[in-house]
């Protein structure tokens, strides 16, 4: 528990004091009572340092503001919780068996709208509060899939697991969870091969990839990615290849290969089917059109230094869904790294101090990774 409040708290910028308010004006906001400041002070640090367990009360706060499972801000009290198995635990096994039998074609729709829910509520308010809704919505489909046995209720399962996996898998990865973002991302990858879902496997590779890069490893993300659409071929759609070939632009750009990058994301171009629509009638959670295709295209461009980002990049600005909050901080960034390559800081530094309120404003650690570097750089 000590390790990982503090280590989330540092993720997202906080000083204890930030965190103490922040606490404070949660349970303003949503009427909960809580103690004085000046006793959130001391605990917090007791917290942090061992002194003092947190209960479940706190824990709850403190999961929806750092976006931490209680697994990892609570990990001793996790374990101890764990009933141990029973000896003979038959009508248990069938009590679940027949539960999972029960789970209708409506039920599964029911998994897909909350997945779809808690996806639209992560785009504009960040994946932090949502973090025990989405654990829980993980463990009902886990479970649901555990103890189905054939095929026909398998599979649609999977599928609805698979896509809530992936979406838990990015919302770790953006919170800073980098461990919990690869469970997710292979708990996705074995629900696809179980649902026979090829393009929901590529996607998770692909976003996966994400992963490596964060961790340093830039030939291995290329490779995962450019694997997963070769595994995938032609049974694809076209605008799961544009994504794709976007990502591998966008990591060719990162690890200093310039014309592997323009040549992934022409590919990215020549592949993204036309008009307005973003969506992928097979692949929901993909969102792409031309306007997301230039905002990554300029991205690509300000990783590699073009001045032709800049352009790209405020075509994008103009035209980006302001439901897309996240998306929005991430392309201030690709503004302000445009703006220091063109030794044009004042610029650089408005797009920075803007695209810092909105990953604060959705919990975004790797945003603000990105954000503190750039504002380092001479």
């Amino acid at each position: 528990m000590m390790n990982g409040l503090r280590a989330a708290r540092a993720a997202r910028g906080m000083s204890q004091e930030r965190l103490v308010r922040a606490l404070d004006a949660h349970a303003r906001q949503r009427r909960i009572e809580v103690a004085s400041l000046a006793s959130l002070r001391t605990y917090v640090s007791e917290w942090e340092n061992g002194k003092r367990g947190i209960n479940d009360h706190y824990a709850a706060i403190v999961r929806a503001i750092l976006g931490v499972t209680d697994d990892e801000l609570r990990p001793q009290a996790a374990s101890s919780s764990l009933a141990p198995p029973a000896a003979d635990g038959y009508d248990e096994l069938l009590n679940r068996i027949d539960a999972a039998r029960n789970v209708s074609q409506s039920m599964v729709q029911t998994f897909l709208d909350q997945t779809e829910l808690l996806r639209t509520m992560d785009r504009q308010m960040g994946a932090s509060s949502l973090v025990d809704q989405m654990t829980s919505h993980l463990s009902t489909l886990e479970e649901a899939l555990t103890f189905a046995v054939l095929p026909d209720t398998r599979r649609p399962v999977a599928v609805a697991l698979t896509g809530a996996a992936t979406l838990a898998a990015w919302q770790a990865l953006d919170g800073g969870f980098v461990e919990r973002a690869w469970r997710h991302y292979e708990l996705a990858k074995r629900a696809a091969q179980e649902a026979d879902a090829p393009m929901y496997l590529v996607h998770a590779m692909g976003e996966q990839a994400y992963v490596l890069a964060d961790a340093g490893r830039l030939p291995d993300a290329i490779a995962l990615v450019r694997y997963a659409r070769e595994t995938g071929g032609q049974r694809l759609s076209p605008r799961l290849q544009a994504w794709l070939h976007a990502a591998e632009a966008e990591l060719c750009a990162k690890a200093g290969t310039p014309s592997e990058a323009r040549r992934a994301i022409e590919a990215a171009t020549r592949c993204l089917p036309a008009g307005e629509s973003a969506r992928d009638d097979d692949m929901p959670s993909i969102f792409l059109n031309h306007g997301h295709l230039t905002r990554w295209r300029g991205n690509v461009l300000a990783l590699l230094g073009d001045d032709d980002a800049v352009a790209s990049l405020y075509d994008a600005l103009d035209g980006v869904d302001p439901s897309f909050v996240r998306a929005q901080a991430g392309l201030r960034c690709d503004l302000a790294q445009a703006h220091l390559v063109r030794d044009e800081p004042d610029q650089a530094s408005d797009h920075l101090r803007e695209a810092r309120l909105l990953a604060k404003r959705t919990g975004s650690a790797r945003h603000l990774r990105r954000i503190e570097r750039l504002t380092q750089q001479p």
